[in-house]
């Protein structure tokens, strides 16, 4: 019982080059399949990841279910991972070899993207731009679906919400005109005062 714990049953060395195998295998795959798949799963999405994940387990696996076998995997596939990832901030080439670039979708309030061929449907374009303040299309001055999958909106000056900065210049506008109002009340009042006592 304790040899099928904690004994390898493959050479470790093929263990990792499995694993390192598989998980840039499945970063070509998925960077193929585009980046919608990565934001946004739908129900088939999420029954392909499910079952890749069951397929690619052998491949990684090999001929050992021992514990320590697992966990050899797990901890070379986390590694992999946060190398790669480092990697990609310190070196943009690499991340763009990955992920991509980001894909304009809207421009200017209308739609310059290939939505079909991104795998998008224009009803999932209107929620995004909806979720971040555009009220219709017109009001989006860029939209871009990034790398990871999500789509970023840019609205046009006069869509946007006021900020804290807004309001308080709106503030201030407001509070000096008050104060014009108000000393041109006191001068009418003054010459009015004037011109009472005058008589």
């Amino acid at each position: 019982m304790w040899a099928d714990l904690f004994q390898i049953q493959i050479p470790v060395l093929e263990k990792v080059l499995r694993t390192i195998g598989v998980y840039v295998g499945m970063a070509i795959l998925l960077r193929l399949a585009g980046k919608r798949d990565l934001a946004e799963l739908n129900t088939f999405d999420l029954v392909v990841m499910l079952l890749l994940s069951n397929m690619v387990q052998n491949s990684i696996i090999g001929n050992d279910n021992s514990l320590l076998g697992g966990l050899l995997g797990a901890a070379v596939l986390l590694a992999v991972n946060a190398v790669l990832v480092r990697l990609a901030v310190r070196y943009k080439w690499i991340a763009r070899l990955f992920e991509g670039r980001p894909t304009d979708l809207v421009r200017n309030g209308r739609i310059v993207g290939n939505l079909r061929r991104l795998g998008l449907r224009h009803g999932d374009v209107a929620v995004a731009l909806r979720r971040q303040g555009a009220g219709t299309i017109k009001e989006v001055k860029r939209a871009t679906l990034e790398p990871g999958g999500s789509i970023v909106v840019d609205l046009e000056e006069d869509a946007q919400d006021a900020t804290v900065t807004d309001l308080n210049r709106s503030q201030a506008a407001l509070i000096q005109e008050l104060r014009k109002e108000i000393a041109g009340l006191r001068d009418r009042v003054d010459t009015g005062f004037q011109e009472l006592s005058a008589h």
